[in-house]
């Protein structure tokens, strides 16, 4: 394994922080009603309702199938439903929403460039080609000594990485997260929760898809928990886990097998 170094501030600017988060709020709440998305015949998604504000990182559980990364894909607007509503701040979703939120998924996808190319591809895109502004995403995530490495050269924990500084890139105001360390290394699972605490604490919204308890512990403020498509339980992280008020939520945390 590669030795790193994650270059982190001991404490977030202040204002900045307030900043960012006043406009994100502006995207809040978020209010998804009677939300029902069907394929294949099959209903997937359930008469979904669910309200989040722009405070702290929500975490999305459940079992396999729940439909949990749909849902994140729902919100983003990379599929439509087929019945139901989204709104944020009182809006329907426009590309203008769209392109204040970012999403990192499962498996990254990169250009078959280098680390450096990556970052600029994303910063030109958005009229930010700036070596400094690269230079501080890429110590932000660890990866300022590998940023002339071919992006496919990098292993899976700094691919993931990768991603996500193409992410905050962007600049968005809500970072949706789809199981970014499933069968990382506990070194990258430990960098990466790093990152998502740090980006928290500027005042972005995070929406992150998990289905390791230790994990959602360690991050969530609030918890959704996910059942058959629809939400189970929505509630305060310490309530969640010291006092399940499902009864899925509370198999889950058991270790039992849900169905």
């Amino acid at each position: 394994m590669r030795e790193f170094t994650l270059q982190m501030p001991h404490s977030v600017n202040a204002g900045s922080a307030s900043k960012a988060a006043a406009k994100a709020a502006s995207l809040f709440p978020l209010a998804v009603n009677a939300l029902i998305f069907e394929a294949g015949g099959r209903r997937l998604i359930d008469r979904l309702d669910l309200t989040l504000s722009a405070a702290g990182t929500t975490i999305l559980m459940g079992p396999n199938g729940a439909g949990k990364s749909l849902l994140l894909r729902l919100l983003h607007g990379l599929i439509l439903p087929s019945d139901g509503t989204i709104s944020w701040g009182g809006k329907q979703p426009d590309r203008d929403i769209q392109r204040r939120q970012a999403l990192v998924f499962q498996k990254p996808v990169l250009l078959r460039r280098s680390v450096t190319d990556n970052i600029d591809f994303v910063l030109r895109l958005h009229g930010q080609a700036d070596a400094e502004r690269r230079q501080e995403l890429l110590a932000r995530v660890g990866l300022l000594e590998l940023a002339h490495q071919p992006a496919r050269r990098l292993s899976g924990g700094e691919q993931q990485r990768l991603a996500l500084a193409r992410a905050l890139a962007t600049r968005p105001e809500v970072l949706l997260l789809d199981e970014p360390t499933s069968s990382l290394d506990p070194a990258s699972v430990l960098m990466i929760e790093q990152i998502v605490r740090e980006t928290a604490a500027r005042g972005v919204k995070v929406i992150f898809v998990t289905h390791d308890i230790g994990q959602a512990r360690r991050l969530a403020d609030d918890v959704v928990f996910l059942h058959r498509g629809s939400v189970a339980e929505h509630a305060p992280a310490a309530a969640f886990f010291s006092n399940p008020s499902s009864s899925v939520a509370r198999d889950f945390l058991a270790g039992r097998i849900i169905l």
